[in-house]
């Protein structure tokens, strides 16, 4: 297998905005010792390994066998939060993306139609891949959004076949109460729903409607696969060209 230590230290490193003098020192070794690292010319021992583990919260094993630059900007934002499965040894995973030509994110546009197999697809690059894509540059860089479009008439004034830009939200215990999410489950596939967080309390979301005619209900927190958070409402012509 492939070592990709080298370069990913490179990449953490200039992310962090710090000089290789400037780690050398932390590390308590020669600059030209971690020129050498980044550069693939020797390796680090086990100590200095576990230092830079800890140093950028990320896994050995991520250090070693993961290309960090093939990685869009919210998948190391993501990592460097210390969202690592290795880490965490939870269900927490590197979010399956599109890029451009810069290695930014793409907007992929999930419709009516590909909600019926998204919840089997949203791990997989290749259905990620399939989905019709645009480069929103007002769109933050740091968090990772896809857009929904939404049926039904439950969250009026947000009409049926609206589409919606959420942000995708890898800390689930971070839901704040009435505030608009997209929430795919097992069962109920794509929804959208004012959340109230209840994780702590008896490990469930309580998801509510704005028309008041449909009644709130709980999902287990063991059934949720993805959780995206409401960030905007695009206009009701903007993105029918480019979804088809």
């Amino acid at each position: 297998m492939k070592n990709f230590f080298g370069a990913n230290l490179k990449v953490l490193r200039e992310r962090k905005k710090r000089s290789q003098q400037q780690l050398a020192d932390f590390m308590g070794i020669k600059r030209s010792i971690l020129n050498n690292y980044e550069h693939g010319i020797s390796n680090p021992s086990i100590e200095n390994l576990l230092l830079i583990s800890d140093y950028f919260n990320i896994n050995i094993n991520t250090l070693l066998s993961v290309d960090f630059r093939k990685l869009s900007a919210s998948q190391l934002s993501e990592l460097e939060k210390g969202l690592d499965v290795h880490i965490k040894g939870s269900r927490l995973r590197i979010l399956a993306t599109t890029v451009n030509e810069k290695n930014e994110d793409n907007l992929e546009l999930v419709s009516v139609k590909a909600k019926a197999g998204y919840t089997g697809g949203y791990g997989d690059p290749e259905f990620i891949a399939k989905l019709p894509s645009y480069n929103f540059p007002f769109l933050p860089k740091d968090k990772k959004h896809r857009a929904f479009q939404i049926s039904g008439d439950s969250m009026l004034p947000i009409r049926d076949r609206s589409w919606i830009a959420c942000h995708y939200i890898d800390d689930w215990f971070t839901i704040q109460n009435g505030q608009g999410y997209v929430i795919i489950t097992k069962d109920d596939g794509v929804v959208f729903k004012r959340v109230y967080n209840r994780i702590k309390d008896d490990g469930t979301l309580l998801l509510v409607s704005l028309n008041s005619i449909y009644q709130p209900y709980e999902v287990k927190i063991t059934d949720v696969l993805e959780v995206w958070k409401f960030a905007l409402k695009f206009s009701d012509h903007m993105i029918e060209e480019i979804a088809g």
